[in-house]
This record gives structure tokens, sequence and C-alpha cells, in this order.
């Protein structure tokens, strides 16, 4: 077995300890064929490797890993230089002081553990799907070489639902007679749930069978045990969970977050790494409307204090962040904004009549907005028809020359521009000295911006690109006229 380690968190070996009593932990290993100085004992943590220790060869050709705190329970590994072979070892309060002695040619099958009964028994288990593993290959072989003979695929199929069938009792058996240990948290964690038999046709079982399974998907984990989030297959499931059984929309989303972090809080590392990973998911997500998602999580955990561990700074950021999203989450009405026209005349967001408002924040020196202009001028004629306003909003203030007397320089720039790219198509709108703060209030970090709103200012739809409006604006137009019956 081979694998790269993700990330490398070196720490110095330090000398084989001699205890008067069994304190910390103490693993230590003999690989024949090994000829490197040093190895090193990893661990997983959520989608990732990190080293603990380092240890060296003896003379007598042991390593030994040791430390004066015990371990935090979970899946480990001993990794072997220089191509990062590894052996997994099971660690948790039973299972701190042990050796392992194996081959370098044959790491999992000359496997011996000494003082670990639950490491014996892994490796046992391991050996024994190994040793099927080339007859499961063999049959799957066959199958495919019987083709259309039904009859000889009909044999081998029986013969594959036998060799599933001992393994399947196998495992059972060994669960049920060492239900606490880690071998058994690692089977039953590998062991999809099965749904039953459902009554109906075929769509109405695929539906029936698909949220029995959403309902029963973590039935073979215990998300508050510590150990979980130190073992690589949790997070695969959990992202199975959110991103293929959950509906992807913000708020089906929101359930199935809390979902998990409730049923993981009273094991602290698991709800720790989590929370912080949802966080970064849904703050990076490029999908419109997932900002729902972290405002959430940034407003219930972190603002609520339940992410102590999070810099105070840090802390300050995602909460400030969250309450500033939060007024511009689709199905929000957007702010008000009071602006102004060429002539100094104002008007209010909120009182611009339009069965649909496209709300276009750009600026004249942005080369992003140069570039999506002709589509945005494009879009303003071809749904003019179609109660379909553009009120756009031009970014550029009021600054000072080197006098310090106030000059509307950039602002001309906005209506040169306007009348440059015929976007008198518009409603073109600025607000020279920044009044209604509307950077903040939709803040606006970049340009160009754009949200879609309906006739009362709901936000439908926003941070879409131009070459995207129509697309989205006629599927807006699309579901309110069957909702009307149109």
């Amino acid at each position: 077995m081979k694998q790269v380690l993700a990330v490398f968190i070196s720490l110095f070996a330090i000398p084989a300890m001699v205890f008067s009593q069994k304190v910390g932990f103490q693993i230590k290993a003999k690989i024949e064929g090994f000829q490197q100085k040093e190895a090193y004992l990893g661990y997983y943590f959520g989608d990732k490797q990190y080293i603990k220790d380092t240890a060296y060869v003896d003379p007598s050709g042991w390593l030994y890993f040791e430390g004066n705190e015990k371990l935090a329970g979970g899946m480990y590994l001993l990794v072997l230089p220089p191509d990062n072979q590894f052996v997994q070892i099971l660690v948790d309060d039973n299972n701190q002081w042990f050796g392992l002695e194996t081959k370098l040619t044959d790491l999992a099958g000359s496997m011996k553990i000494t003082n670990s009964e639950d490491n014996k028994r892994f490796y046992e288990y391991l050996n024994y799907i190994s040793e099927r593993r080339p007859k499961a290959d063999e049959f799957k072989k066959q199958l495919e070489e019987a083709k259309d003979d039904e009859k000889k695929k009909a044999k081998i199929e029986e013969k594959i639902k036998e060799l599933d069938e001992e393994v399947s009792k196998y495992q059972k058996d060994l669960v049920a007679k060492y239900p606490t240990t880690m071998t058994a948290m690692v089977i039953r964690s590998n062991t999809p749930v099965e749904p039953p038999k459902f009554e109906g046709d075929d769509k109405e079982k695929e539906l029936k069978s698909f949220y029995w399974l959403r309902s029963h998907w973590f039935d073979n984990f215990n998300l508050a045990d510590p150990k979980m989030v130190r073992t690589p297959f949790l997070l695969p499931k959990v992202e199975h969970f959110i991103n293929k059984m959950t509906v992807q929309h913000p708020d089906s989303i929101i359930i199935g977050v809390d979902y998990i972090l409730e049923k993981m809080r009273p094991a602290e590392d698991n709800f720790k790494f989590y929370l912080i990973h949802f966080l970064n998911q849904y703050a990076k997500s490029n999908i419109v409307g997932m900002d729902a998602v972290y405002v959430h999580i940034g407003q219930k955990y972190y603002k609520a204090g339940l992410a102590p561990w999070t810099d105070a700074d840090q802390l300050k950021k995602i909460v400030e962040n969250a309450d500033r999203l939060a007024p511009l989450l689709i199905g929000k009405v957007a702010p008000n904004l009071e602006m102004q026209n060429q002539q100094g005349v104002k008007t209010m967001l909120h009182d611009f009549k339009s069965p649909l408002t496209v709300l276009f924040f750009w600026d004249p020196d942005c080369g992003h907005c140069k570039k999506s202009m002709p589509d945005m001028v494009k879009f303003a004629k071809d749904y003019k028809d179609k109660n379909v306003a553009v009120f756009a909003i031009c970014t550029a203030l009021a600054t000072r020359d080197d006098a310090g007397e106030i000059t509307m320089k950039e602002v001309d720039k906005c209506w040169t521009t306007i009348a440059e790219k015929e976007m008198d198509v518009f409603f073109n709108y600025v607000d020279p000295y920044h009044r209604s703060r509307y950077k903040t209030v939709y803040d606006i970090k970049s340009t160009p911006q754009i949200y879609v709103l309906d006739a009362d200012k709901t936000i439908l739809s926003k941070r879409i690109g131009a070459e995207q409006l129509a697309e989205v604006v006629d599927h807006i137009l699309k579901a309110k006229a069957a909702k009307n019956g149109q």
C-alpha cells in the first residue's frame, strides 16, 4: 500500500522512555527489510493525513513512537520512507502500548501484533478479506466473459452471492462478538445500509428507497464518537449525504448541516472540524444562493459563541461577514437606496416601478464591466418589451483635486461612457457622495454586480454574469407564467 501524505508536521523523535507505570503511549515496530533510518507515525484527520511523531531505528532494528500523553483515538499510520508505504493501526484508550512486527514485502500479510487484541483482530480481518479478493475478481472476470450466456451468468452470480454471504456473515459475527472494539467500528462504517423492499412501480420504489436511505444514512456511524474524525471513511460519507442525498437548495442543506453538527456536538474534535469544514465550503461556493448556508453557520454557531477556539479577530470577521450578507440573501427584500440621475433628480429603488428589475452595479474604469457591457445592452433591448428594466448604478464617486476642491471628474466618466456604449437603454443613476452607502450595504467589493428583483424588490437571483442573465430571467419569467396559469 502506498500513499503520499498531504501534510507533514514533523516532530523530533524522543528517546525511548522507561516508565514506572504505563502512562502516555508507546508503539514499537520492527519491519524486516526496512533500510531507512527513520519512520513516521501519522494519523487521519478529515480528508488529510498528518505526522504525529518521528522515530529512528535503534541498533536492534526497532522503532519506538512514544509520548507522555495518550494519543487521541482513531486510525493511525506507520509511514515508511522513501516511498511512503504504510500500515494502518487502531488506537483507542485500550490500544496505547503495543508492538508490531512485519515484512516490508508483505506488510499486512506478515503482520504480528503484541499486546493489542484489537489490532490483532483487525489484521486477521484484513487478511481474511484479502484472501477472498482474488476469488471475487475471478468471478467478476468470468461474468464479463460469459456475455450473453444467461445460464452461465446465473451460475457465476450464484457463486458471487455465496461469497458475499460468507463475507457478510464473518463481518456480522465479528461485530456481534466484539461490538465495542475499533475493528467493529471499522467494519460497521464500511458496511452500506440496505433499504427494505418497497411496493409500487419502479419510480415509487426508487423514491421510497432514496428517502429511506437518507433517513438511515448514518445508521452504521456514531457521529459523536471522537475517534471517527481520525478515520478516512467519515468525510466521504458526510460529503455524499450533503452533496448527493440532500436537495441542493440552501434551506435543505442547512437542515442537513445542522443535523450532522448536532449529532457531532458531544465530540469536540468532530464538531470543530466539520463546523470549520462547512463554513469554508460555503464561503467559497460559486453556486448562486449558497451564501445562505454560510450566513446560517456564521450566525447560529460562531455568533452564538459555539466556536470558542476561533481567534478573536477571525471570529469578528466571520460574524460581520454573516451579518452583512444576511440582508442580501435570495428571498430577502433588497435594501432600499436613494440615487440620482444625470439631472440630479433623486429616485428610491423601492419606488422604481417594474415587474422585474435588474439591479446592475458597474464602474467606467472596470475591465470586466467593459467586457460585459455589450451583453447587458443587448439584454436591456431584448427584454424591454417583456417588462424587465435595468436599474444601473455607476459606482464612480466624487473626489478632491490637488487644491482640495470637490470634483465630479470621475462621475462624469459615467455619463460619457453611457453615451458612448449606448447604455441609455438602462435607467442610469449615481450616488456621487455615497450617501446611501450602497457599496457597504450591497457588499460591492468588485464590479460588475447583478441582482434580479421582483416587483416588490425581493431578491430572486444575484451574483450572476451578464452572459447568464438572459437564461436566468427566462427561467424566472417562465416560472412566473406557470404560477399565474399562463
